[in-house]
């Protein structure tokens, strides 16, 4: 971003969803005129609130720890307007139906003092949440 451009919008917002709530904070700023938007998106991902940080060394670690790679998870959706405008939301909670069987993800922010047994209780909530829409969009004739 060019100096001086980088803005808070809003700051810590509590947003409330069905199973969790979530902290936002909006942040903006102007891109310097040899910066793509594809480029400032790439610089972005992973998502450090995904990755953790360090961000390389806790790359390193999830690759290490996790038999099952993130796909989609952790990415980004979204779109770019032939003005250059990108919007995109990172993918927090995906689910992959794959030879008739959903395959569900979903995680915790682990920090130094987290709680174990709760970071387990709060994953199972988000993954049930994706659990549940899947719910009930089969009981919907023709949904898929």
């Amino acid at each position: 971003c060019t100096y001086g451009s980088v803005r808070v919008e809003e700051m810590m917002v509590v947003e409330t969803y069905s199973h969790v709530l979530h902290i936002v904070s909006g942040v903006a700023g102007e891109l310097r005129p040899e910066v793509t938007p594809m480029d400032a998106l790439a610089a972005t991902l992973p998502a450090g609130t995904l990755s953790g940080a360090p961000k390389i060394r806790a790359m390193q670690i999830i690759d290490e720890l996790e038999s099952v790679k993130r796909c989609a998870y952790g990415g980004a959706v979204g779109y770019l307007s032939y003005t250059g405008d990108l919007d995109t939301a990172i993918c927090i909670r995906t689910a992959v139906i794959k030879d008739g069987r959903v395959h569900a993800q979903a995680g915790g922010g682990i920090v130094a003092d987290s709680e174990a047994g709760y970071e387990v209780r709060e994953t199972e909530a988000k993954a049930g949440a994706v659990f549940r829409a899947i719910e009930l969009a089969c009981a919907q004739k023709d949904w898929f």
